[in-house]
């Protein structure tokens, strides 16, 4: 007896049947049994009753095995898409093997684009100072403590550097500068009024900002830096105020933290150190609704202060839902516009670097808004500018 699958009784094996008037004579239907699930075992009846068909052989060669294909590559891509989520790929501490310069030129990063972006303790890399310039961030910071005749480099007391400030920085840019300002050979011809070339190949005239943070009162640290800037100062390589303008230069020197800003203002003819003015505390000038094209009378302008800066989590705070508030984007507005109505640059501190999706979407959001300087321990994801998303599925990184 077999079962005939589409009716409810069974019919005996080989028995003929009559079907719009001819007689057929049934064939043997190999009963259903329900087998183990597998990927290569398919459970299309049909599959089970023709083994050897060519829908099985298709099913077999073709089809499962894209199935499968398909289901793994999935898998793959949301595994590497949580990953660049979770995990900052910090590869800055090395120098890029693909950033080596030329034996035949004097400049380090050929054909590198200058980007506003702030390298953060940047003592800490494998190559401090070089691999800021290597991957193009036109903005370093440094940490120093005076220690007798000498500024320190370091986090803190118990995690100071054996280099200095000027073997790490002053003396390496000196070098740097004179060797791209001086003529190609002896028997060039000697130009007077050659223009000043910086550190950025791409765009000589670019000026990096050296930010230093003053871990102690400034009492101290003022007289020295002041004395380790002379050979700098000397060559005209600062940015200085000239007592009615700014005059920019291939190096342009910002204090912040413990700096006395009253020493900074005392010379009112000349001044090549800035001040890093605090962020939230700028306020406008009271003459300043009434024309913009006065001149704004205030504690922080650009002929004493370059940055204006503010701890991110203190003056935003926390981002809910990893995404910012009205409220938060009204502060950061006002913000940003005050500080340049001012006439000075916005950077912001503590800004979140974990997880990378949150980290590039606030990036996005200041650099949208107007922030002058990205503050980054990342030196290649800030240079590269992937937190802007490429593509509407990958919105989260």
């Amino acid at each position: 007896m077999a079962l005939y699958p589409y009716g409810l009784e069974p019919i005996p094996e080989h028995e003929p049947i009559l079907l719009s008037n001819r007689v057929v004579l049934m064939e043997p239907i190999i009963p259903y049994k329900p087998r183990s699930s597998s990927i290569w075992k398919c459970s299309h009846p049909d599959c089970i009753a023709y083994p050897r068909s060519k829908r099985v052989i298709f099913c077999r060669a073709v089809q499962r095995p894209l199935r499968a294909f398909i289901f793994i590559i999935g898998i793959l891509t949301v595994a590497w898409q949580c990953f660049l989520y979770l995990f900052q790929h910090d590869l800055a501490l090395a120098v890029f093997p693909s950033e080596r310069h030329s034996r035949v030129s004097n400049w380090s990063n050929h054909g590198v684009i200058p980007v506003p972006c702030n390298s953060h303790n940047d003592y800490w890399r494998h190559i401090p100072l070089r691999s800021v310039l290597r991957a193009g961030c036109t903005g370093v910071e440094v940490d120093v403590w005076p220690w007798g005749s000498d500024l320190l480099v370091g986090h803190s007391r118990s995690t100071v550097l054996r280099g200095t400030l000027q073997s790490l920085y002053l003396d390496p840019l000196l070098k740097m500068l004179d060797t791209h300002n001086a003529p190609p050979s002896r028997n060039w011809p000697k130009v007077t009024s050659q223009e000043m070339v910086g550190l950025f190949s791409y765009d000589p005239k670019q000026t990096l900002t050296l930010l230093i943070d003053c871990k102690t009162e400034g009492d101290g640290t003022w007289p020295l830096l002041l004395e380790q800037l002379n050979p700098l100062r000397e060559k005209g390589y600062l940015t200085h105020f000239n007592g009615s303008d700014i005059v920019y230069g291939p190096i342009t020197v910002v204090v912040g933290g413990d700096a006395p800003f009253h020493m900074i203002v005392e010379n009112s003819t000349y001044r090549d150190v800035f001040y890093d003015a605090p962020l939230g505390n700028l306020t406008f000038p009271a003459d300043i609704t009434a024309g913009y094209n006065r001149p704004m009378d205030s504690t922080y302008n650009p002929s004493n202060s370059y940055y204006a800066s503010t701890d991110f989590r203190k003056a935003i705070g926390s981002l809910s839902l990893g995404r910012l508030s009205d409220a938060q984007l009204a502060i950061l507005r006002s913000q940003i516009h005050t500080a340049h109505e001012l006439g000075l640059k916005v950077r912001y501190w503590g800004t979140p670097t974990w997880p990378v999706g949150l980290r590039n979407h606030v990036w996005n959001v200041l650099v949208h808004e107007g922030v002058d300087m990205l503050n980054t321990d990342d030196l290649r994801g800030a240079t590269k500018q992937d937190w802007k998303p490429r593509y509407w599925w990958q919105w989260w990184v």
